[in-house]
């Protein structure tokens, strides 16, 4: 009764709504500013703006095989788990590797902002890495 409650003061379904295209949005915004990310959804029509599935599409990540290119976006899931940023983010099990974040009405649009450099920095951190096994 309390989440009804809840839902209500924010304005139903229409504030539910809301809230959960503004933190889709946050995620959108920074895939647009990012080029080694991308919503695993090519068609806008079919992205969800609850449960938004990101592949990584950065060349060098791509030129790895599927088995190293889990294990990257698995490090970028590790590394936002052990920072107590972000739990369970990584890709479902049967889906293509990479990231799902959580965006519905329950998530604060502030937290969503505040995950996005953390994102950065997770990819950067992970990235060296490839550059350390290369050399």
């Amino acid at each position: 009764i309390d989440a009804l409650l809840w839902a209500k003061s924010i304005g139903g379904l229409e504030g539910l709504m809301a809230r959960a295209d503004a933190n889709a949005k946050v995620i959108a915004d920074f895939v647009a500013a990012n080029d080694w990310i991308a919503n695993l959804a090519r068609d806008p029509a079919t992205a969800s703006n609850t449960s938004v599935c990101l592949t990584i599409v950065d060349k060098d990540v791509l030129a790895l095989d599927a088995d190293a290119q889990a294990a990257f976006a698995k490090g970028i899931v590790n590394l936002l788990d052990k920072e107590g940023v972000a739990y369970d983010i990584g890709a479902y099990r049967d889906a293509p590797s990479g990231l799902r974040i959580w965006a519905g009405a329950t998530i604060e649009k502030a937290d969503m902002e505040a995950l996005m450099p953390w994102l950065a920095w997770a990819y950067r951190t992970q990235k060296a890495t490839l550059s350390k096994a290369a050399a």
